[in-house]
């Protein structure tokens, strides 16, 4: 009886790792579905504003007065085009529009009221990617950084109007770090002064 009870402790020791990792079979941790934020996004009728952001600032922050790139796109699944009419928002006075591909007296002047940007149908309108029209915030009311949002308004001749909260981006490539700091320098001329 006695080898019996220890031969089934021995059993149980030996198979409790097996059955202890086998509870945590199939999981998905976390950050396995976790992506890394690259600009909001928002849906409105049938178009889908995608990627939404305004590109990381030279030194990390915009300064209150200063403008900004809105970078994204608008894709549109409807049968027939439709217009982005306006972009507004309190965080900035206003819009400007570079659109290469309009004629020449209106690529250079559009503001926030009357942009006439076309989305087509069942196509995408980029925003800022160097193939589409070039869209800057002008004069933003204040300094925003990264982690920071700017909510801006969109407003399209048939799907309607929709407002997204458009964050800053992060810094695309590595930064050179500054020189750290010596948090005991000094400690050691306080020391040696004292003595």
């Amino acid at each position: 009886m006695n080898r019996a009870l220890r031969a089934a402790a021995m059993g149980a020791l030996l198979l409790s790792p097996v059955l202890l990792t086998a509870c945590s079979a199939g999981q998905v941790s976390q950050t396995a579905t976790q992506e890394q934020n690259i600009g909001n996004s928002a849906d409105v009728g049938a178009l889908s504003l995608r990627n939404l952001q305004l590109p990381y600032p030279t030194g990390g922050l915009y300064p209150s007065g200063s403008d900004a790139r809105l970078v994204g796109s608008v894709a549109s699944t409807a049968a027939g085009d439709d217009t982005l009419v306006s972009i507004t928002g309190e965080a900035f006075d206003d819009v400007e529009v570079v659109d290469p591909s309009a004629e020449a007296a209106a690529a250079d002047g559009a503001t926030s009221d009357d942009l006439g940007l076309t989305v087509p149908a069942d196509g995408v309108l980029h925003l800022s990617d160097g193939s589409g029209p070039a869209v800057t915030l002008l004069g933003l009311a204040e300094e925003f950084g990264v982690g920071q949002y700017v909510d801006v308004t969109f407003t399209f001749e048939e799907a309607g109007e929709v407002t997204v909260a458009v964050p800053v981006g992060i810094a695309s490539r590595d930064l050179p770090r500054g020189e750290g700091f010596d948090f005991h320098h000094g400690e050691g001329e306080e020391a040696g002064g004292s003595e």
